[in-house]
């Protein structure tokens, strides 16, 4: 994974915005029909100038670069997202669990609940397919597998404290394969969870938002994968299947479906 300052976390201070974006953006980016992370233009620039070089010389090359440049600003969109509040995702949780292990539940059960709503939920951290649900020791393991066309911002699925942010060197496996557990790897360890983002064959460059030392909220945005893939969350150990609000398998949108209710 390149190093570039590019990929380098920047640390915050509390007092920045969750959802900020940088002001710098030119001129395209208050006619473009969805935002997209600051990166994207950087990516973007180089096809797009040659595109415009071609388009009067070569138009067939130009059209296929401006085309690509869409692409590219697409590939990279940043939709808004809200986490669902505490007694909603009390709600949900406890009617999902129902569901999943087929047990009667009264509105006595579900009232129980929602009085505990203020247990956090951990929300999904990436858009894409549940492609693993693991134990790993006392801890549960949750990753969702990102597809070229889901969004690939991704977001905290638990508030805390940024202790470390640590780059694993590895291999470029498709993020689909059980082989995938070898890539590399950017983890952002909060203390009692970690989340992990994983390149894919194609995604080869890992950028994230936040540096240790950094407040994060659930939901926030912590990170994005140019062109890949997978992103993991590590559970405490106090989190187990019985906590579990989706299956392997199931879509999940980052920062807005509840994963799991402690």
């Amino acid at each position: 994974m390149s190093t570039d300052p590019s990929t380098t976390p920047k640390s915050h201070s509390s007092a920045d915005p969750p959802e900020s974006r940088s002001d710098t953006n030119p001129p395209l980016a208050r006619v473009l029909p969805f935002p997209v992370v600051d990166d994207a233009w950087r990516l973007a620039r180089p096809p797009a100038l040659l595109g415009a070089a071609l388009l009067v010389f070569v138009p067939p090359a130009g059209i296929a670069l401006l085309a690509l440049t869409i692409g590219v600003l697409w590939f990279h969109r940043d939709p808004p997202r809200s986490p669902p509040a505490p007694d909603e995702a009390a709600i949900s949780a406890a009617t999902d669990d129902a569901a999943i292990s087929a047990a009667a539940t009264d509105d006595a059960a579900l009232s129980d609940e929602a009085e505990h709503g203020d247990i956090e939920a951990a929300v999904s951290p990436a858009d894409g397919t549940v492609s693993v649900i693991r134990e790993e020791g006392d801890r549960l393991r949750v990753g969702v597998f990102m597809n070229v066309t889901d969004v690939h911002v991704n977001r905290a699925p638990l508030s805390g404290t940024v202790e470390a942010v640590r780059h694993r060197p590895g291999a470029y496996k498709p993020a689909f394969s059980k082989d995938s557990d070898r890539n590399e790897q950017l983890v952002i360890d909060c203390g009692n969870h970690e989340l992990f983002l994983i390149a894919g064959w194609f995604a080869r460059r890992i950028h994230p938002h936040v540096a240790a030392g950094d407040e994060i909220e659930r939901g926030q945005r912590i990170g994005h994968v140019s062109f890949g893939s997978r992103a993991d969350v590590l559970f405490p150990p106090s989190v187990d299947r019985s906590d579990l609000c989706v299956q392997k398998g199931e879509t999940v949108r980052a920062g807005e479906t509840v994963l799991a209710r402690p």
